[in-house]
């Protein structure tokens, strides 16, 4: 929960930007993925333990081994890195990253819903789970040992997602796809965040609003993709988050059936440099996977402009959250890569290098 009385007052931005800035250059570098893409488990874990996560693997590695080990020691250490931030910071800094942090909440309930609805163990589901959000140990467990969709979404009824979720269920159960709930989650999620802000802005918190639209856009342009891409009978419109400037409703109504104009329209708008490798990936390949692997590169270079460019503001602490979701993301992959067999160039591809 938000500790309100660390809210009020402007924020402490240099000491907290000079922390992160710390961490951040612990961060494991394009080169140490491509090193752990050509070891084994075993081999990650002693690397691992060589690293900044040697804390964790130590204290893990009674109970846990290979991959698990590995994922483990990462969620942990991820949820410590972001609870420190918040432990650093005041004021309206605080406020800005608790609410942020929520996006791990809805992480952690899309985690579950799906290990639902591929019927996967709790064990296996749990081990996903990353417990950097609002949500406490007893309400994860709840939702985690809830015996359906609908048993989860339940569980969720008094949370800020309830309204939501309750409409996406009834979708969910027409058309049997997750799309509406997982929807429900993110724009739950962005329209609180981009609500009851101040009415006479900071700058630090138009720079806020600046990288959460970027992070809005790139949101609606997943979806238009994915539609455009399934074919099924679906209104785009339905799935649009508001607080973006890639598009109105109407356009994406329009584009969302038309891969060519949808291209072309993104690439004409202010990320079409950033996404120029990825589009063409999608037009000539046809490789979705590849075009989100460039949206989710390209957010990471804007933070990092955004960074650079205003360094006393709230763009830095995002940036360096989304750096530490990448690494996690990366080592969870090629862990996952090794384990299963895939060849050293198989796992590269599916990793957000920059």
């Amino acid at each position: 929960m938000i500790d309100t009385e660390k809210t009020s007052g402007p924020g402490n931005y240099e000491y907290v930007i000079a922390r992160v800035r710390s961490r951040r250059a612990s961060l494991f570098d394009d080169d140490d993925y491509r090193k752990l893409t050509r070891m084994g488990p075993g081999e990650i874990a002693r690397f691992m333990e060589e690293s900044e996560y040697e804390s964790e693997m130590n204290a893990l590695g009674a109970r846990h081994s290979g991959v698990d080990l590995i994922e483990y020691a990462l969620n942990r250490n991820v949820a410590k890195h972001f609870e420190d931030l918040l432990r650093w910071s005041e004021g309206e800094l605080y406020g800005y990253i608790a609410r942020y942090l929520r996006k791990f909440d809805v992480w952690n309930v899309k985690t579950i819903v799906r290990g639902k609805y591929s019927g996967e163990s709790r064990e296996n589901v749990e081990t996903d789970l990353i417990r950097a959000g609002e949500f406490d140990e007893g309400l994860l467990d709840e939702l985690l040992a809830a015996g359906s969709i609908q048993g989860v979404i339940e569980r969720l009824d008094s949370t800020r997602y309830g309204d939501a979720l309750a409409a996406a269920y009834e979708e969910y159960e027409e058309t049997d796809v997750l799309v509406p709930i997982e929807n429900a989650l993110d724009r739950a999620f962005y329209e609180d965040l981009l609500t009851g802000l101040p009415t006479e802005p900071s700058r630090p918190m138009e720079l806020y609003v600046e990288f959460l639209s970027a992070e809005v856009d790139f949101r609606n342009l997943r979806n238009a993709f994915r539609i455009a891409r399934s074919g099924a009978d679906m209104e785009a419109a339905e799935y649009y988050i508001e607080g973006g400037d890639l598009f109105t409703p109407a356009e994406i109504r329009q584009l969302a059936g038309d891969m060519d104009r949808l291209v072309e329209h993104v690439r004409q708008s202010r990320y079409g440099e950033e996404l120029r490798d990825g589009l063409d990936a999608l037009e000539e390949a046809g490789s979705l996977l590849e075009f989100e692997r460039a949206v989710d590169a390209a957010l990471l270079e804007y933070s990092r402009r955004l960074s650079s460019r205003y360094p006393l503001s709230i763009c830095p602490v995002l940036a360096y959250v989304l750096a530490k979701e990448r690494e996690v993301d990366n080592i969870r992959a090629i862990a996952r890569g090794r384990e299963g067999g895939l060849s050293q160039e198989e796992i590269e591809n599916e990793l957000v290098i920059l």
